[in-house]
């Protein structure tokens, strides 16, 4: 049994999601508008405020709340500013690397699904053998 054995299942964000739209993932500052506070006494308070006003092609009203920041209200229905994504229908990649504790890799290997699953559960009734013998 090798010293030391990882096992992955990976769904990588470039080969396993792809942007989307707000109203396709349900966002909630979409549906129902959002609040963003930025402070405008430090630089990224202003760069901030200054992107909202002048480069966001969004509409919004600006207040000040009682500590003295800016308050800019979206209503619903525009584009937020997060980047969205959601999975592409695609299997993810099962993997057992193989190596030393240090973290190097002397082997990786890919497996189906249910051959890494076989794999897993071979590689845990081994430790429990051996942690059962003593």
């Amino acid at each position: 049994m090798p010293a030391h054995q990882t096992y992955q299942i990976l769904s990588p964000l470039e080969t396993h999601w792809r942007a989307a739209t707000c109203a396709e993932t349900g966002c909630e500052a979409h549906e129902h508008g959002w609040r963003t506070v930025v402070d405008e006494r430090t630089d990224i308070g202003r760069g901030q405020a200054g992107y909202i006003r002048h480069a966001s092609n969004r509409l919004f009203t600006e207040d000040r709340d009682d500590a003295g920041l800016t308050v800019f209200t979206f209503r619903a229905g525009q584009t937020c500013f997060r980047e969205h994504t959601i999975p592409l229908e695609r299997p993810a990649a099962m993997r057992v690397l193989t190596g030393p504790r240090s973290g190097i890799v002397e082997r990786a290997r890919t497996y189906r699904p249910d051959d890494w699953v076989n794999h897993f559960s071979t590689h845990l009734d081994q430790i429990d053998r051996i942690r059962q013998q003593g």
